[in-house]
């Protein structure tokens, strides 16, 4: 009999009565859209006496819903938050609401290929929510922010409460008008349209179109069709010359219709049981300030309209057919209203508050050394250790991959060095996470290196992930586990994290985790140049930094530290590298006052990588400054 994957989805409690929070309900609510049945649904309780009996009218009755207690929960789930999806093998995790969406979403074009209406909701070029919440704001409100702000008025009904700054950014958000891939061609039916509607007689134009701001205009035609199971229909191919002669600074713009512009996608599925609970708690509660969220209103309604909205929300208990409130009129946006999103304002001070990079990283060094700071590099301590890569089962080297014979070879020089550390810091019984793992170059190697711990793969691109369980599935390993999340999704225990050329901030990402749990950390980082500051860090990063540099002269350093390639010039190299030192020193003395012990070395050889530093840490409690240089000596 084949086994179904695990889909596991939280329920909570308040005043002591089971209920199923946002992140849940958004995941039943697209089950039921998508009618997907692949998955065999866990309730999972912390209450060992609870059940869902009470929760039977918000379960759709096409699923089959098992209640857990959170302690029987797989191992490799409950070091995730939820929702999560186990695999049939027990090994690949999926965590978070983004991953767990789109993976439905996945799982019901295998089924089906023909759902024109499921494939939109990844919106342009399969991208939508891709972005992680800990670097995109837009995914960070949507994800996190508009539920954690709807749970929290629900839990305090009587609580005169202001509208949420999240529920606000959204309505700004859907007053912009829309910006979307190649929309002239819409643009120019619209003008099309509204020019024949204007031949009409006053009457004619009323029996069109009785209700203000609900009116079937064409941006909702547009986005309907799309979401139709048959070929999407054509625009009319040609305007006539007088369409065709006008400007695009002077087509009409379009109007919002969904959450993202014009087309229905993952966003709407997330937001729509939010708002639908937000509205309903606004009604009951501070009717008023509806009145300050027409927009939010309309997309409402647009939302509805949507074949197979009602339908899939009748089966999680969400009576959207029920008017909450007349839908207002709304102008129509023009092209010149040029109306930044707070998300988009905010981006635009980050970029207008950074003077443009002139000179050069020699003043901003310069002003470091005047201050008695300079890089400095921690003595290998052990460069010509080497992996028996000739012994070694073929699937672990990386000349089975798909990479040339030059860089496989610097791949292994890498994965010397990341290995040689984490061999003398791990113990048996231990669990090292490999984070940002990609096809687990790293990971696969340290399970098969360090047989007695468990090894974990983190990674959020799930072809590269299935991809590493193919290669660990080949070596037989049994220590091994993976997971398809951002960062923040894994919440599990672990002793060290690991991560091979961590890309920008995830650097600081995984040195925070580890620094969360007392973990010890390796990690190589790499595109010093994509540092900036967001959501979670702001840069520099230690005291004695932000002490002496601007950020604007911090990230002058992250800019030049990248200039290490080996075509350019020897003292160009020989700057960047003294700019990755700086860069790293700075993360180090940042962790340094969270109580750890860190170095700051070079791999060997050199030439293994352009990006070649070393972020080696340990929480200073376990071992002493003297015994951590021993520890180094000994390596």
């Amino acid at each position: 009999m084949k086994q179904h994957p695990g889909l596991y989805l939280e329920a909570s409690f308040h005043n002591e009565e089971p209920r199923l929070p946002l992140h849940t309900s958004i995941a039943l609510f697209l089950l039921s859209y998508c009618e997907c049945k692949p998955f065999k649904v866990f309730l999972v309780f912390t209450n060992p006496h609870a059940n869902s009996q009470s929760l039977k009218s918000q379960l759709p009755g096409s699923l089959d819903v098992c209640d857990i207690h959170r302690e029987d929960v797989p191992q490799l789930v409950r070091g995730c938050r939820l929702p999560a999806v186990l695999d049939e093998t027990g090994r690949l995790c999926r965590a978070g609401l983004a991953v767990v969406l789109r993976h439905i979403v996945n799982k019901t074009l295998e089924a089906d290929s023909s759902r024109n209406d499921v494939l939109a909701l990844l919106g342009f070029k399969k991208t939508c929510l891709k972005a992680c919440a800990e670097v995109s704001k837009w995914t960070r409100l949507c994800e996190i922010d508009i539920p954690s702000a709807v749970e929290e008025h629900l839990k305090n009904p009587g609580n005169h409460q202001p509208l949420p700054p999240s529920i606000l950014t959204l309505e700004r958000r859907l007053a912009e008008p829309v910006k979307v891939h190649n929309d002239d061609k819409v643009r120019r039916q619209k003008l099309k349209e509204q020019k024949e509607k204007n031949e009409l007689t006053e009457g004619r134009a009323n029996a069109v179109c009785k209700t203000p701001g609900v009116c079937d205009g064409l941006e909702l035609r547009t986005a309907l069709a799309k979401l139709a199971v048959d070929s999407v229909p054509t625009l009319t191919t040609r305007e006539n010359s007088e369409i065709r002669k006008v400007k695009t600074t002077d087509l009409p713009a379009l109007e919002h219709v969904f959450a993202e512009g014009l087309y229905f996608t993952l966003t709407d599925v997330v937001l729509l049981p939010c708002i639908y609970q937000y509205l309903c708690f606004l009604q009951a509660h501070a009717a008023s300030s509806l009145d300050h969220l027409p927009h939010l209103l309309r997309w409402y309604s647009n939302v509805k309209q949507v074949p197979g909205v009602l339908r899939a929300a009748k089966a999680c208990g969400m009576a959207l057919s029920t008017p909450l409130v007349p839908v207002p009129s709304l102008p129509t946006p023009s092209a010149e209203d040029n109306l930044a999103s707070p998300l988009e304002q905010e981006e635009g001070r980050e970029m207008t508050s950074q003077p443009p990079f002139v000179g050069g990283p020699r003043p901003t060094m310069t002003k470091l050394k005047e201050n008695g700071i300079e890089a400095v590099f921690a003595p290998h301590p052990c460069p010509s250790w080497t992996l028996p890569w000739d012994s070694l089962p073929g699937a672990i080297n990386p000349t089975e991959g798909k990479m040339s014979n030059i860089r496989a070879f610097r791949k292994r020089q890498q994965l010397n060095n990341l290995v040689a550390m984490v061999t003398q810091l791990a113990r048996p019984g231990q669990t090292v996470v490999d984070f940002c793992s990609g096809t687990g170059h790293v990971g696969i190697v340290l399970a098969h290196t360090l047989p007695d711990c468990q090894v974990i793969l983190i990674e959020n691109k799930e072809e590269s992930l299935v991809r590493a369980q193919s290669r660990s599935a080949e070596l037989g390993l049994k220590n091994i586990g993976f997971i398809q999340a951002n960062l923040d999704y894994f919440t599990g225990p672990f002793h060290i994290g690991v991560a091979l050329h961590a890309c920008g901030v995830a650097t600081d990402m995984v040195m925070e985790h580890c620094i969360q749990v007392g973990a010890a950390f390796v990690i190589s980082p790499c595109c010093y140049g994509f540092i900036q500051n967001a959501i979670k860090f702001t840069f520099p990063r230690s005291k004695r930094f932000r002490e002496t540099l601007t950020y604007k002269e911090h990230m002058i350093l992250c800019r030049f530290a990248d200039q290490t390639a080996v075509q350019l010039p020897a003292e160009r190299r020989h700057i960047g590298k003294q700019c990755m030192g700086l860069v790293d020193l700075d993360r180090s003395w940042g962790a340094e006052i969270h109580g750890y012990l860190v170095r700051v070395m070079s791999m060997e050889p050199e030439s293994c990588s352009p990006k070649n530093n070393m972020l080696v840490g340990r929480p200073a409690e376990n071992t002493s400054p003297l015994s951590l240089s021993r520890l180094l000596t000994r390596l």
